[in-house]
C-alpha cells in the first residue's frame, strides 16, 4: 500500500473511508497495520460502466472475514453506501468501461502483533481493464504444480487476506518456469487453486472444483460458475482434486472475479479442450452484460 506519485496521474483519485483523494499523494502512514502486519482483507472486483459485478456476495464475503478476524464494521459503510461510493469513485475517475477495483480493509493502527483495538478504514482504487466483458483467452495456459510451498486448511485459508506470500512466491515460480500458472497444493498434497484463481477440471460430464474445507479462497467468481453450471444443466461436485484428477481430466480451467474464466490447454504432457470454459463464459456474459 505504497504509492509511488511519480508513477501515477495526480488525476486520478482513490477513495479512503469516503473521502476522494489523489493517488498520486502520500495517504496512509508506515505504521498502518496492513503494511506492518498483513492486517488488512482485501476484495477486486469487476466493473462495466458503473456497475459493480457481484457486489452483494463481494460484500458479504468481507463481512464473513471481518468477522472471523475479529473486526469492528462501525468503520465500514453498509453495503447501499459503499457500493455508492465506488460508483462515485469510478465516475470521478471517468472510468466507465472495463474496470478492476480493489477494496482493501485495514484494522486501525496500534499496538504490535496484539491490536489496540479492533477498528478499521477502508480504501477503494481503480484500474482500467483491457476489455469491458470476461473474454475467454485464446491461447490455453501451460500449467505445472508449485511444490516448494503448500497451504494448510484452516480457518483462514478461505479468505483475501494481505498476507499473500505463498502466492508471490508460486508466482516467482511460474515466471522463472515460463509458464502462465501453477497449481498450489494444500498440506495433504491435493490441488486447490493456481496464483490468483480457482480450480475446474471437467471430467466424465462432470465439473469439479475442490471444496472450500481443502484450503482454497472462497472465490465470488468460483461461487458463480458453480450457480451458472447447475443452471445450464451441468453437474458441479466440489470435493478432492488429486492430480490423477488432472491428469484423466478432459478440461481444465481457473477464475477469478476480475478475468471470469482462463482455459487450461497444457499441464505435463497431458492437453485439455475448452468446449465447457466457452459455454460458461458465454452464459456469464449474457447474464451480466445482456
Amino acid at each position: 500500500m505504497i504509492m509511488n506519485a511519480n508513477n501515477l496521474n495526480h488525476k486520478h483519485f482513490i477513495c479512503l473511508n469516503g473521502e476522494m483523494l489523489p493517488a498520486g499523494e502520500p495517504s496512509l502512514m508506515h505504521t498502518n497495520r496492513a503494511f506492518c502486519y498483513g492486517d488488512a482483507l482485501f476484495e477486486t472486483m469487476h466493473a462495466n460502466g458503473t456497475k459493480l459485478q457481484f457486489f452483494p456476495a463481494h460484500y458479504s464475503r468481507l463481512e464473513k472475514g471481518m468477522q472471523k478476524l475479529k473486526m469492528e464494521k462501525n468503520g465500514l459503510p453498509d453495503a447501499g453506501n459503499l457500493e455508492a461510493l465506488i460508483v462515485k469513485l469510478l465516475n470521478k475517475n471517468h472510468l466507465y468501461k472495463g474496470v478492476r477495483v480493489r477494496l482493501s480493509v485495514f484494522r486501525n493502527t496500534g499496538g504490535f502483533y496484539t491490536p489496540r483495538n479492533n477498528l478499521v478504514s477502508y480504501l477503494a482504487e481503480t484500474l482500467p481493464l483491457p476489455d469491458d466483458k470476461y473474454r475467454l483467452n485464446e491461447k490455453g495456459f501451460k500449467t505445472a504444480v508449485f511444490k516448494e510451498l503448500s497451504k494448510q486448511a484452516d480457518k483462514l485459508a478461505n479468505l483475501k487476506t494481505a498476507n499473500s506470500l505463498l502466492y508471490i512466491s508460486a508466482g516467482m515460480f511460474c515466471k522463472e518456469a515460463g509458464i502462465d500458472d501453477c497449481f498450489i497444493l494444500n498440506t495433504e498434497g491435493r490441488l486447490i487453486e493456481s496464483v490468483s484463481s480457482n480450480l475446474f477440471l471437467m471430467k466424465e460430464g462432470i465439473l469439479l472444483t475442490p471444496a472450500l474445507d481443502e484450503g482454497c479462497v472462497a472465490g465470488i467468481m468460483r461461487e458463480q460458475i458453480i450457480r451458472i453450471a447447475a443452471k445450464e444443466g451441468l453437474e458441479c461436485r466440489q470435493s478432492r482434486i488429486s492430480e490423477e484428477d488432472l491428469l484423466s481430466a478432459d478440461e481444465c480451467f481457473l477464475t477469478n472475479a476480475i478475468a471470469g474464466i482462463r482455459w487450461v490447454v497444457a499441464y505435463r504432457h497431458k492437453r485439455y479442450y475448452s468446449k465447457t470454459a466457452r459455454m460458461l463464459v458465454a452464459s456469464l456474459n449474457r447474464e451480466q452484460f445482456p
